[in-house]
């Protein structure tokens, strides 16, 4: 593998080792990274391709278990690379009579069947007994078109597609509350304020208080907003309308991966009879079912230094402070 793209890689799991990424910049920065190791290395091949993107992607997410969004990304990737691989063999093979390949399909395939939609990509597993072995010239090309043109726009453009949706969910005078800060999230508000007039309470998300900033964005846009203590939300639910959040991983039971505190928010919306919308997108989805024993790949602890400081107290060495990044919220406590 080129040394740059091995300084690239190096470089990203830094950045993620310092917590200085969110899922949207993970899943964009892992994109990038494998469209620099399909353009700048050399393969001969689907099949060397193919192994390239599996060594890379198992450094990584070894390195990095808890960030799912790497492995989806990845996944998706390579589902992408198998597909565009049995159309072109199948280009080449498919011709006429006087020896001119015949038009490329692209919506049905050879056999008549509807190509899979991009979303299922995700979802779906190497086919270990086909042969990726034929060197074909136009692969390359033809891989990064698609990553240029599907998948990159399709993360870069997933939080303006949810935020279309705004209109459906959010009616005029409601209450809406949200917690922490959500890329996907502020922009289904912005979208929505453009024509409805509506209150959104932040619950503040403390240690990182991650809700004070995404109150100001809303603020800056002009949306009526209430910031209140996390321990205020079971209070305050008598007087919403909808809750509405983000995530970091949507699993493959329905149920989510979410920052702390998103479990406490949708069992008081549950309890006052508050639908839950969660906004995410399409590399948010997982294949990986939650595990009760497998909590290292599944959370992340980090430093409590943020949820109480050793320097301010005496006899701290004797207590245990925990400070988990996620919260598994089950599937029956959301609505849509």
């Amino acid at each position: 593998m080129a040394d740059d793209v091995t300084k690239n890689i190096a470089a990203f799991s830094a950045e993620l080792k310092r917590g200085n990424l969110r899922s949207f910049q993970i899943a964009k920065t892992t994109l990038l990274l494998l469209r620099r190791i399909i353009s700048q290395t050399r393969w001969a091949n689907a099949g060397e391709l193919l192994e390239k993107i599996r060594v890379a992607g198992k450094n990584l997410v070894s390195a990095h278990p808890e960030e799912s969004t790497i492995a989806n990304v990845i996944r998706r990737v390579m589902k992408m690379i198998r597909d565009e691989y049995t159309r072109s063999l199948k280009d080449i093979q498919a011709v006429d009579k006087d020896g001119k390949p015949c038009d490329r399909v692209d919506s049905v395939d050879r056999d008549g069947k509807a190509a899979e939609p991009l979303e299922q990509h995700v979802f779906l597993r190497d086919n270990v007994d086909e042969d990726y072995t034929t060197n074909i010239p136009s692969l390359k090309s033809s891989i990064i078109e698609f990553i240029n043109e599907e998948l990159l726009t399709d993360i870069e453009s997933g939080a303006d597609h949810i935020a279309q949706q705004a209109l459906d969910h959010i009616h005029s005078d409601e209450v809406i509350l949200t917690f922490g800060k959500s890329r996907t999230v502020l922009a289904f508000l912005q979208r929505a304020a453009r024509k409805r007039k509506f209150q959104v309470v932040v619950a503040e998300s403390a240690p990182s208080f991650a809700g004070h900033e995404m109150a100001k964005l809303l603020s800056d846009d002009g949306i009526s907003t209430l910031v209140i203590a996390d321990a205020a939300v079971y209070a305050m639910m008598a007087r919403v309308n909808t809750v509405i959040i983000g995530t970091h991983t949507i699993m493959a039971d329905g149920g989510l991966k979410a920052l702390n505190g998103a479990h406490a928010i949708c069992l008081a919306a549950k309890q006052h009879s508050v639908p839950v919308i969660v906004c995410a997108a399409m590399f948010k989805l997982s294949p990986k079912f939650p595990c009760s024993y497998d909590q290292d790949t599944f959370n992340q602890v980090v430093s409590p230094h943020d949820v109480l400081h050793f320097a301010s107290y005496e006899g701290l060495e004797r207590v245990q402070i925990l400070n988990p990044v996620f919260d598994y919220v089950p599937p029956d406590l959301i609505t849509l």
